[in-house]
């Protein structure tokens, strides 16, 4: 890993009408609109849904990283966010973020340390620090069979 602070710089570009194309060096460009919610076609990538997305990234990213470390073998990860938007004292903003989580564990794996470790994860994720929502976790952890 890189000594902070670390930048990260994305572009995007439109015209008056259509397709935002959002762009990043060295990644491939990614088309948004506004969600349907307020009054685009809903079905491309918006601010909102790549925002919410963030979250869900960095969990899954985070607890690769936190698993590594504590040694802790598992075999797959969901982790579905729902982002709440609101209006608040006239400020529309993201309000909670309900993020669950399943993960599957080798039979026999200890499912406390997975759960302690999925706490640690939401706990330590960068995107959800960054954010002033209410965060919500709720988890299963299953053994594969």
């Amino acid at each position: 890993m890189q000594e902070y602070p670390h930048h990260y710089v994305v572009s995007a570009d439109a015209a008056e009408e259509g397709v935002i194309a959002v762009s990043s060096d060295r990644l491939e460009t990614l088309d948004s609109l506004a969600p349907e919610e307020f009054g685009g076609p809903g079905d491309l990538w918006s601010p909102e849904t790549f925002l919410v997305a963030a979250v869900a990234d960095c969990f899954i990213l985070t607890f690769r990283a936190v698993a590594r470390g504590a040694r802790f073998d598992w075999s797959a990860l969901r982790c579905e966010v729902d982002g709440v938007l609101d209006r608040v004292d006239r400020v529309t903003r993201f309000t909670d973020f309900h993020i669950r989580v399943t993960l599957h564990v080798p039979d026999g794996a200890d499912e406390h340390k997975a759960a302690r470790l999925i706490e640690k994860s939401e706990h330590v994720c960068l995107v959800t620090n960054s954010l002033n929502g209410e965060k919500h976790l709720s988890y299963t952890v299953l053994s594969d069979d």
